[in-house]
């Protein structure tokens, strides 16, 4: 998502509006319509836009915010992204990770399976945290923010890092394995 998706995003006040009421406590629709004022077919629309950016999710107590898609989307649209220091302290894999990873942005996969493996690991060490569930749009949508401007797509990604085992999915559901930190040493 860029800078300009975001002020899009958020240009709503209908949807300002319904995130505000999400964020301070209302778990349906309903609620979130009687705390805004906003018609249920404004409601459910912003609703339904959010959820689409991962930044209100379904969780077992109703919805909520997505802090860490939200701070992620911020990121993202300050132009930051993630650190350039890879910080692994290992001069080899500094070296490959300036080659393929940029301003944030994966160039591209490198075609050394060794390397490969080393950028798919750092990607995953940098976008999920262990043992949190992830639905497959927060998966799609980290990985995408790597994948802007470059030549890898996220679905390419998303199925290395399963195949890698950074991360497991069951029934629509990724998590990173927290033993996943131990093996990456």
């Amino acid at each position: 998502m860029t800078a300009e998706d975001m002020v899009r995003l958020f240009a709503d006040e209908r949807r300002v509006r319904v995130l505000a009421a999400v964020a301070l406590g209302a778990t349906n629709a309903e609620e979130i319509a009687e705390r805004t004022g906003l018609a249920a077919r404004d409601t459910v629309g912003a609703l339904r836009r959010l959820e689409d950016r991962g930044v209100v999710v379904l969780g077992p107590d109703g919805l909520a915010v997505s802090y860490d898609r939200f701070r992620d989307l911020a990121r993202t649209a300050a132009g930051s992204g993630p650190p350039q220091d890879h910080g692994g302290g290992d001069e080899r894999a500094e070296t490959v990770l300036r080659t393929f990873v940029r301003e944030g942005r994966l160039v591209r996969l490198p075609a050394q399976w060794e390397r490969k493996k080393l950028v798919l690991r750092h990607l995953a060490e940098r976008s999920f945290e262990p043992g949190r569930e992830y639905s497959e749009l927060e998966v799609d949508d980290r990985l995408r923010t790597w994948c802007e401007g470059g030549e890898a797509d996220h679905v390419t990604l998303r199925r290395h890092l399963v195949d890698l085992h950074h991360l497991d999915r069951q029934g629509g559901v990724y998590r990173r394995s927290p033993e996943d930190t131990a093996l990456l040493g």
